[in-house]
Parts: C-alpha cells; sequence; structure tokens
C-alpha cells in the first residue's frame, strides 16, 4: 500500500493575515532554510519538498482565484536562471534547478475550487486524481518544524492499514481545532481513533487533529454524505467520524506539539519563521 499521491489544499484566503495575503497567498510566505547556506523558501515548496523526499510524486494542488502565484512558481524560468549565472549566483541558480528537476520528476495537477466552502469540499475536489489509490492529504499552510513525520505516518499506514490516519498535537486552545474526543491507545504516540469533533463548544482533550492525513479509498463516498458543518462549511473531520464509526481510524500523535504551526495569524507565522531559523525549540 505505498503512497505516491499527495493532495494539497491551498485555497484558503488568509484573511487573518491581511494586508499581504491581497496579493499574495499565504502559501507563499517565506521561511527559513538551514541547508547549505541560509536561505529562504515558500511555505509551499517546504510542504511539497517533505512530500517527494517521503515518495511522493503525483501531486493535486487545489487553489482559488488569487493563487495564480504558487502554479507559476513551480514552472521552470530560464531567463531568470540564465540571469543568476551571469550576475555570480550560481549557487542560487542551482537551488532553484535541484527544486525543478524534483518538479520536473513528478506529476503536478492544478484545480480550481471556486469558493473556500471548506476543507472537506477541497479534498473532494481531487477524486479524479485519486483514482482509487491512497493518498496523503497535506494542508498548504501547515508548517511543522521537525522532519520524518511523513516517514513514519507512512509506515505506520502500511503496517496497519487503517481507512484514514492522521497526526495530533497537544495545543493550548482546543476549541480552534478539531480534536479527538474519544480514542483507544495503541502504542508509544499511537491511537485508535473513536471521536473527533470540529471545533467542540466544551472539548473532552487538548488532542488537535493537524492537518496532515493519509487516507485509503472510500474517503470520498464518505465526503458526498457530509452536510456542511462548523462555520458552515464542508468539514474533513466530519467525514472521519463517519468513516471511525463503521472502520479503523488512527491518530499518530507528533513526537514534540510544539513543532505544529498553523500559518494563519502573524503570531503563528512570527512563531515559524523562528522556529524554521532555530530560534526556539
Amino acid at each position: 500500500m505505498s503512497v505516491k499521491k499527495a493532495v494539497i489544499p491551498a485555497a484558503g484566503l488568509g484573511t487573518r493575515l491581511l494586508p499581504v495575503t491581497k496579493e499574495m497567498p499565504k502559501e507563499m510566505l517565506p521561511l527559513f532554510d538551514r541547508g547549505a547556506a541560509l536561505s529562504l523558501k515558500p511555505l509551499i515548496q517546504v510542504v511539497y519538498e517533505r512530500l517527494y523526499r517521503a515518495g511522493v510524486r503525483e501531486f493535486c494542488v487545489i487553489t482559488g482565484r488569487g493563487k495564480r502565484a504558487l502554479q507559476d512558481y513551480f514552472s521552470r524560468d530560464e531567463g531568470y536562471l540564465a540571469f543568476l549565472d551571469s550576475n555570480g549566483k550560481g549557487g542560487l541558480a542551482d537551488g532553484l534547478r535541484q527544486f525543478y528537476e524534483m518538479v520536473e520528476s513528478s506529476s503536478l495537477l492544478w484545480v480550481n475550487q471556486p469558493r473556500p466552502t471548506g476543507l472537506g469540499a477541497a479534498v473532494a475536489l481531487a477524486e479524479p486524481f485519486a483514482g482509487g489509490e491512497p493518498f496523503v492529504v497535506h494542508a498548504g499552510d501547515t508548517y511543522i518544524a521537525s522532519e520524518g513525520y511523513l516517514e513514519r505516518m507512512m509506515g505506520s499506514f502500511e503496517r496497519i492499514r487503517p481507512k484514514a490516519l492522521f497526526l495530533t498535537a497537544r495545543v493550548e486552545e482546543p476549541k480552534s481545532y478539531g480534536i479527538v474526543e474519544e480514542y483507544e491507545v495503541e502504542g508509544e504516540g499511537l491511537y485508535r481513533v473513536l471521536k473527533v469533533v470540529e471545533k467542540p463548544e466544551a472539548p473532552r482533550t487538548n488532542m488537535a487533529i493537524v492537518p496532515v492525513y493519509v487516507f485509503a479509498h472510500g474517503l470520498f463516498d464518505v465526503l458526498r454524505a457530509v452536510k456542511p458543518g462548523a462555520g458552515g462549511e464542508v468539514q474533513l473531520t466530519d467525514a472521519i467520524q463517519r468513516i471511525a464509526e463503521e472502520d479503523e481510524v488512527y491518530a499518530l500523535e507528533l513526537e514534540n506539539s510544539g513543532d505544529y504551526i498553523d500559518i494563519g495569524r502573524p503570531e503563528s507565522y512570527l512563531k515559524a519563521l523562528e522556529k524554521s531559523y532555530g530560534l526556539s525549540t
């Protein structure tokens, strides 16, 4: 059950990050990359490269109005590479070439979501792309300040073979998240999920759903039956609850909950910058 496909939802408006997101998708916000030399990479490149290194080669990016910059960024620009080379910036050009080589050895499908009507609605648009195969969903605005979580997830998914598996992290304000409210401990950091709730008024735990998932076949049939829920949107959490009532759903807890950052507010973006630069742990 090797996972080779990934869906990256990136259609959100990012209004809490205005005014910068008026013209620039929040998925293009830069983060530090401490490779051979300190550089800046857009968040979506960080997400893409991690999925690529985990073995994914087919990508479906769900975008919306005002997100053209995402597609442009993944398009090779030979003129710009030549400009960098001719101006003594070959090192920077080489970094871009490595990224382009990844892209050119991948298959990318760009799907437009006319209106941002929820994560569940966005993922539903990827049904033709999934084609009945298992796939990863990794939110385009989610940064995890540690490596290896995708490999852990895929390893657990292939070993257990559930209908769904997702990441979790302990959070301070659980009302703002999808929450795992009932579960059974299966091992260190591994849980059999019995009940999940999107943004509960009185959360029973602080175990939040991190929007990184692996799904087997069957998700799209469930999504078709899900009605708008919290916030008037089609919630992926509600689909997961339906699956959990009839089949196996598992959660894998991040080794360090503080590594999970939803880049949706200025405060969380500042935290992501600090984490990516290595200023906080």
